[in-house]
């Protein structure tokens, strides 16, 4: 999964993205409102946490803009006031769900797999297109209920293309969603095209041919 953390306290800003990037989750970070606005609208993301009170601005700005453009992110408010008043704004901005300073990682972690289950999954753990299903819980994918042997980058791209199926991923949103920030720092995408290819391959050795080249643009994932 792929996670936007928009929280100025610095020491719990890294210990969200420590806890979360023990699981191979990609996380980047915005210290500032001008920057948890800027990424927000440029990226998107299976989750972002965002605190109510980031310097600079309110997380609810963030939020009726991330609701606005129809992002797809699923969000969680956090905030070290308890004000019921604030909990029902963000709620009804459209946020998901809302936890309150100080808390226990692992009950964040918790609140966040549910928020993925209930949006992007449709409650369950289970995502399907024609002949492939993929568990999200361990991870693995099956086509024509054959398990299929995947590295953890290629699953992840085979959950990128199904949900954002019948759309242009370029190479660099691809780049950005595997490797998060880091992909600044990429000299070229050829990783990208190994990747996709041995993907491509493994699919298609089962039956499932859905990867399709976008000439000039990247890549897309739709029927025959």
């Amino acid at each position: 999964m792929k996670y936007l953390i928009a929280e100025d306290e610095i020491d719990l800003q890294q210990s969200i993205v420590t806890y979360l990037q023990r699981d191979g989750n990609i996380c980047e970070v915005a210290s500032d409102f001008r920057e948890a606005s800027g990424k927000a609208a440029l990226y998107d993301y299976d989750v972002i946490i965002l605190d109510i009170n980031l310097v600079t601005g309110s997380g609810l700005d963030v939020l009726k803009t991330l609701k606005k453009e129809k992002k797809k992110a699923g969000v969680i408010i956090i905030s070290a006031n308890n004000s019921l008043t604030d909990k029902l704004e963000g709620l009804d901005l459209g946020a998901d769900d809302y936890i309150t300073k100080p808390f226990h990682l692992a009950e964040l972690n918790s609140r966040i797999n549910a928020v993925l289950r209930r949006g992007k999954y449709g409650g369950d753990e289970i995502m399907e297109f024609n002949e492939i299903k993929i568990d999200t819980k361990s991870r693995t994918a099956y086509v024509n209920s054959k398990a299929i042997a995947l590295t953890r980058k290629e699953y992840d791209l085979l959950v990128f293309f199904i949900s954002n199926k019948g759309r242009v991923l370029s190479k660099e949103i691809i780049a950005e969603h595997l490797w998060g920030d880091d992909s600044d720092l990429l000299d070229n995408f050829d990783f990208i095209y190994v990747h996709i290819n041995n993907l491509r391959k493994k699919l298609t050795a089962e039956g499932a041919k859905y990867i399709k080249t976008a000439y000039g643009s990247g890549y897309k994932f739709i029927e025959d």
